[in-house]
């Protein structure tokens, strides 16, 4: 669905970015980045595969959008498919600036603009698939990020942990790798994300006095479901009933969850699963404290949304994760992939009302400090422009300049 066609229109190209996401779900995450650029002055313009969540943003931001199928697994017709086709767009709307991010995208669209020549291309790194990946699949993500990498001018990390594992492998000389504000690439909106009153309770049946523990996600292996299932029966013995409430859908990517995994959430008597929900704000309010035992991360938006909501946050010691949680002040920070670990944390919280309170209140304070939308968002806006201002230039001065 393309809303428009920028071709039509007298806008100055020089303004005009591309920001490229492999999946429509990402662009869930889009919304302020691409309000932020817009009032900055940029045409921005939208490249991802077809989806509702594409649509959705169209609607909300009325940017241009051209969707392109991209598949997020290895698969080499398709791929080569998908960079000819990202290749002729980016020769007919000639940007000046581009941005591409997560593996498939990242790699096709970072080769594409270096091909059309885009002034200034960066490769915005939102996590390391190859984390969870082992032998010959390994070998072949590492490879990718080290092209896209390579093809980019800049490259920028969600968080220090991020850039830090980055220049280990190799992926980029670390002068090349900058990390915004203090991380994220959006922030969290602390008006919207904030505690008060929820009636999801209610609606789900969850009783007033219960605890509940909660998550907000796509629920896939990668982001320790199985681990929080584990330790959350485990916590059915103890004398302080409490409940689960998973926010989000299953995904069906490579790291989907088994079948039966799958019945034993749908089907246990204190799990509530939502599926996806447009405004997850009410979610966290209903919750007492939050739990992402996650195996791989860039840096989580859930865990900030969490914290400004004065949530207690358990995750885990994985790249970007122990970036979003200071350890025993705004949470508890495990080993990933250990239940035991997992279990012994949910267990003290559930037990300690008043260190969940002073959590939350510090959790609370500390993204105000450091993560607010408007501080985040406006330290990209002004990178974007110096970098887009000083390629406009270089361009303008080369012999071949048009």
């Amino acid at each position: 669905m393309q809303k428009s066609n920028p071709l039509e229109r007298p806008v100055n190209a020089r303004c005009r970015l591309v920001i490229g996401v492999t999946s429509d779900q990402t662009c869930l995450v889009l919304h302020a980045r691409v309000r932020a650029f817009q009032q900055a002055g940029y045409e921005v313009i939208l490249v991802c595969s077809p989806g509702r969540f594409l649509n959705q943003l169209v609607e909300v931001s009325g940017v241009d959008a051209y969707p392109l199928p991209m598949k997020r697994a290895i698969s080499p017709l398709n791929d080569l498919r998908s960079l000819l086709a990202l290749w002729l767009l980016l020769l007919r709307i000639r940007p000046y600036v581009v941005e591409f991010s997560t593996p498939k995208a990242g790699l096709l669209g970072s080769i594409a603009s270096l091909l059309a020549n885009v002034p200034c291309r960066i490769y915005l790194l939102r996590g390391l698939k190859l984390e969870t990946a082992h032998g010959l699949k390994r070998r072949v993500l590492l490879l990718a990020e080290r092209i896209a990498a390579a093809c980019a001018h800049h490259i920028l990390c969600n968080s220090e942990s991020l850039k830090a594992l980055a220049v280990q492998l190799r992926i980029a000389p670390a002068a090349k790798i900058s990390v915004l504000a203090d991380g994220s690439s959006s922030g969290v909106d602390l008006v919207r994300f904030c505690p008060g009153h929820s009636c999801v309770r209610d609606a789900l049946e969850i009783p007033r006095h219960a605890k509940v523990f909660g998550f907000a996600g796509r629920l896939t292996r990668d982001k320790g479901i199985a681990e929080f299932l584990l330790a959350f029966e485990r916590l059915q013995h103890d004398a302080i009933p409490c409940y689960a409430l998973l926010v989000g859908w299953f995904d069906e990517a490579e790291d989907e969850l088994e079948d039966e995994l799958k019945a034993r959430l749908r089907n246990h008597p204190r799990i509530r699963l939502t599926g996806y929900v447009a405004d997850t704000a009410p979610y966290y309010r209903a919750m007492d404290i939050f739990v992402l035992p996650t195996r791989r991360e860039g840096f989580p938006n859930a865990i900030l949304e969490a914290a400004a909501t004065r949530l207690p946050v358990i995750s885990s010691l994985c790249t970007g994760a122990r970036d979003a949680v200071v350890p025993e002040v705004t949470g508890l920070l495990v080993e990933p992939g250990n239940v035991d670990a997992l279990t012994d944390a949910m267990s003290k919280l559930l037990c300690e009302e008043s260190r969940c309170l002073r959590m939350g209140a510090a959790a609370r304070i500390w993204v105000e400090r450091h993560y607010s939308m408007d501080r985040v968002l406006a330290e990209h806006v002004d990178f974007y422009k110096n970098r887009t201002g000083a390629a406009i230039n270089e361009w303008d001065a080369a012999p071949e300049a048009v």
